[in-house]
């Protein structure tokens, strides 16, 4: 075969963020934050991913894909795959826990504590658990409960105090508002189920509670909406995440306990398998770690804090929009501050000169500064925005930004029929003498001010004629609809553009044999005609290098196939988000699409070239420090396995902190 398995590469993926946990170079809270990251990833593979294959399964589908696999083999090897990982994982969190407590951090059951700390639990319980919670002792007359996705409580094994000794099953749902770790002195955490679990007792009178256990579901959180026959799209929007709430279950992970009967009776009323039933000796729900992780008194235990600097290509003595009719101005976040792009919205929507802005919103994030400016500007000017509704775990939130900004007399489309619209882009028309003068920002990231600040990202200002010409056409294809056919001049937009000029400029390359030359990092690699496209370049001569941060499914280092590209991954402080595509022959290009057939085919994405020279420079020297840099980086082998760096040598992201851009 000619290709990795998608599934089992974004696993690989996910196990080099595991592996960072054990990195002894990191502090403690930095390694027990790649833990949160690697369970949250993974929560989100099986709402989607599993959840899919199973559909695909589950139709009676046995159709291989281009790797050989069918949906039950891949779900097999999932499995496989998963198990050997829940091992590492359990032991990555116990010794980074017994390292915790080393350093007075302590995450406790309730019968780890002292006597006094116990007190405070149990005072804990009875004035915030006890009158929230819902027991639910399951019988003829009160039902198994639905659970909706991701619900976490305990399942509990009751003995009745009287002569029958009748046993009886019970569940507690533990509310997602109360914290996961109850912190019951400064950096002493206490597993909440551990308390409930403890004081349990008072609630069912009449029984004695046998044993307990943790338990978490997770369901297909994936849900399709047809466009096309949707007369009121919000409404169909909702009715999708009321679905999600309600989905097949896909996995039951529960506590480990010496009494199997508690398994038995929820295997019994969710109809789950045996192969997605996962029996852990850690606490469930491991992404809450989050919220020790971000303890504010725990400095010491995190990498020094790096504040983004302003960039030195701004002159002070100007205005935004001044700076940008200067020159075009490419900027490197975080470590180069994201704070000009908040700010150029800002000035816009106060500049009475100023007459339109558009923009493209995907995950925004709450209390965004940038909407509440575009909520000002719509009290004087033409705000048009394109939210887009389908971003996936973003759709509640999203909602939300619709609705204040249609209130406030914002312009607003909810994405485009039949694509998800990726790219990123916002346009200011501002009245100038006798013209209508144009600024764009077009970025590889959201317009998140918390991403922001821990994703890298490349973002480009413009006032150039040819941009901003292709910036309004951009505009009106994506309001008018017209996104599947429409051609930029300038700009390369998906999903008719940017898939046949990467391909023809890896043919370029391949034209000069030897003397030919790609860099291109991205966060994932799956595109079959493209990875085929550089298999004949390898061929021809071309020296590839291939930046990937997740799933790469090319097969690098296969002699006759792939001798000539290296594949590398960089796991580090920042989030590689930045996709920079560099050809030797052909120029050097950034935007929002990765090398995956829904980027190239089923949204609308943009590609940027860049034209002048220090810029190109400068994202050539990006691209060559990463691929000189030995800390966090991993290299893909023809086996599929990735190849850790030991060396103590060059920190790419670190690099980055010290220069100035």
């Amino acid at each position: 075969m000619r290709f990795f398995n998608r599934e089992l590469s974004w696993l690989k993926f996910n196990h080099r963020v595991l592996d960072q946990s054990q990195n002894e170079d990191l502090p403690l809270l930095e390694r027990l934050k790649f833990i949160a990251i690697y369970s949250i990833n993974l929560d989100e593979f099986y709402m989607i991913r599993i959840a899919g294959l199973k559909r695909l399964y589950q139709k009676g589908i046995i159709r291989v894909g281009e790797d050989g696999m069918s949906p039950l083999v891949q779900l097999q090897a999932i499995e496989k795959t998963l198990r050997v990982q829940k091992k590492e994982l359990e032991k990555s969190y116990f010794n980074l826990r017994d390292s915790l407590f080393a350093q007075g951090f302590k995450i406790l059951s309730f019968a780890e504590l002292d006597k006094s700390n116990q007190q405070k639990a149990k005072t804990y319980f009875f004035e915030n658990l006890y009158p929230v919670i819902v027991p639910i002792v399951v019988d003829s007359i009160h039902p198994f409960p639905h659970l909706n996705n991701l619900s976490f409580g305990i399942v509990l094994k009751l003995q009745k105090k009287d002569k029958s000794k009748q046993h009886s099953f019970a569940l507690v749902r533990i509310p997602r508002f109360f914290p996961r770790f109850v912190e019951i002195q400064e950096g002493v955490f206490v597993l909440c189920e551990s308390i409930v679990g403890e004081f349990i007792e008072c609630i069912f009178e009449g029984f004695e509670v046998l044993t307990w256990c943790p338990f978490r579901v997770t369901r297909n959180a994936d849900f399709e909406i047809e466009e096309e026959e949707a007369d009121d799209f919000i409404e169909l929007l909702n009715e999708g995440l009321k679905a999600r709430r309600k989905g097949e279950i896909v996995r039951l992970q529960v506590g480990r306990s010496e009494d199997k009967s508690l398994l038995q009776f929820l295997q019994m009323h969710l109809g789950v398998g045996v192969e997605d039933i996962f029996e852990y000796d850690l606490p469930l729900n491991l992404g809450a770690l989050w919220q020790i992780i971000s303890h504010p008194n725990y400095a010491r235990l995190h990498l020094e804090h790096f504040s983004s600097k302003p960039s030195k290509k701004f002159n002070p003595n100007l205005s935004l929009l001044e700076n940008i009719k200067k020159e075009d101005i490419l900027m490197f976040h975080p470590f180069e501050s994201f704070d000009p792009v908040v700010e150029l919205i800002s000035e816009a929507s106060k500049d009475p000169q100023v007459i339109s802005i558009k923009m493209t919103l995907y995950r925004v994030g709450k209390n965004s500064p940038i909407v509440q400016a575009l909520l000002e500007a719509a009290e004087s000017k033409q705000v048009s925005v394109l939210v887009e509704l389908k971003a996936r775990f973003d759709e509640e939130n999203n909602l939300g930004w619709v609705r204040a900004l249609e209130d406030a007399g914002v312009h607003v489309v909810y994405g485009a029929v039949g694509l998800k619209v990726h790219a990123k882009i916002a346009l200011i028309l501002r009245k100038e003498q006798e013209r209508v003068a144009g600024f764009v920002h077009i970025s590889s990231g959201n317009y998140n001010i918390q991403s922001a600040k821990i994703y890298t990202d490349i973002s480009l200002l413009s006032s150039k004629q040819e941009i901003v010409a292709d910036s309004i056409k951009f505009f009106h294809s994506l309001f008018a609809g017209l996104s599947n056919q429409t051609h930029l001049n300038t700009l390369l937009m998906a999903p008719s553009q940017i898939k046949p000029s990467i391909l023809n400029l890896i043919r370029g390359e391949r034209e000069k044999g030897e003397d030919g030359e790609i860099i291109m990092k991205m966060n994932a690699l799956v595109d079959s005609d493209v990875i085929e496209e550089l298999y004949q370049a390898s061929n021809a001569g071309v020296k590839i290098n291939l930046i990937v941060r997740g799933i790469c499914t090319l097969k690098p280092k296969v002699k006759g196939m792939s001798e000539n590209i290296c594949v590398t991954s960089i796991i580090g402080k920042y989030l590689e988000h930045a996709r920079i595509y560099y050809f030797k022959h052909g120029g050097i290009f950034f935007g929002s699409a990765d090398m995956m057939p829904r980027n190239l085919e089923r949204r609308v994405e943009l590609l940027v070239p860049i034209y002048e020279k220090k810029y190109q420079q400068e994202l050539l020297g990006i691209l060559h420090t990463q691929l000189k840099s030995s800390v966090g980086v991993y290299e893909l082998n023809s086996s599929g396995e990735y190849q850790k760096s030991f060396t103590n040598g060059l920190d790419c992201q670190k690099e980055f902190e010290s220069l100035r851009f």
